[in-house]
């Protein structure tokens, strides 16, 4: 009998074995990301951007050059980055707490200026690494560490839609709002995030997919319960969709 190989790790990742809470998306997402690398045969050219939070162990698991920003800061590096090295390709990995709370300013200034970089930005709602605190995300009626009694918009206002802010940004070439909870997300996600990178690729300009994640840990649920609750309640307030598109 001959066996043919169907399925392998991307090249792009290091391979050590990920180190985030069960039931979290962090890995699924990063897998996405080494395969949409591996085929766009860019591995040797990209430059990965991972500032403060969960995101910054995302250095540890893919097998490629990169840096730390502070917190907040990594549109800012990464436009550093890009425009010293043009031939390279730039992305940053960020989550909700890092860049729609200290770095909303950074994110809509490097999409208004249509920065060729790419963003890959995890939204899960709340603060992960930190400890469980309520994030620009956070959905009303949500308890975190810092509102234990839910999310209340007279208090703490709303749950801020970012790609809806940013897709007014003439900068944008590739917007689009994703989640990866079954097969037919991931398919989805992988298009999208492919997309994102061949609009710097091709200098049309900025790119950014927003991907709905669990953090089954913060939020005490069970890693189904989780999943469970992000498609009764996260997609409701944030939309799947596509929201810009010049990539074609």
């Amino acid at each position: 009998m001959i066996y043919t190989e169907r399925f392998k790790a991307p090249q792009s990742l290091s391979g050590k074995e990920f180190s985030y809470c069960p039931g979290c998306h962090h890995g699924l997402v990063h897998r996405i990301i080494a395969e949409v690398i591996d085929e766009l045969n860019i591995q040797g050219i990209t430059i990965m951007v991972a500032p403060v939070g969960c995101s910054v162990f995302a250095n540890d698991f893919f097998e490629l050059d990169g840096t730390i920003a502070a917190h907040g800061r990594a549109p800012a590096v990464a436009t550093g980055i890009k425009r010293a090295r043009p031939e390279n390709v730039v992305f940053t990995y960020q989550g909700d707490g890092d860049l729609a709370a200290i770095g909303t300013a950074e994110i809509i200034h490097a999409a208004n200026r249509g920065e060729k970089i790419t963003t890959i930005f995890i939204n899960n709602a709340i603060y992960g690494m930190t400890g469980g605190q309520m994030a620009p995300t956070t959905l009303l009626g949500m308890k975190t560490t810092t509102t234990p009694y839910g999310r209340n918009e007279k208090n703490e206002g709303y749950p801020l839609r970012v790609s809806e802010i940013l897709k007014e940004i003439r900068g944008v070439a590739f917007l689009s709002r994703t989640k990866v909870s079954t097969p037919q997300d991931v398919i989805r996600t992988k298009k999208q995030i492919k997309k994102a990178f061949i609009a710097q690729l091709k200098g049309i300009g900025y790119g950014i997919v927003e991907v709905l994640s669990t953090c089954p840990t913060n939020w005490g649920l069970t890693p189904i319960e989780s999943m469970e609750w992000l498609e009764e309640n996260m997609v409701k307030e944030f939309p799947i969709g596509v929201f810009i598109d010049k990539v074609g």
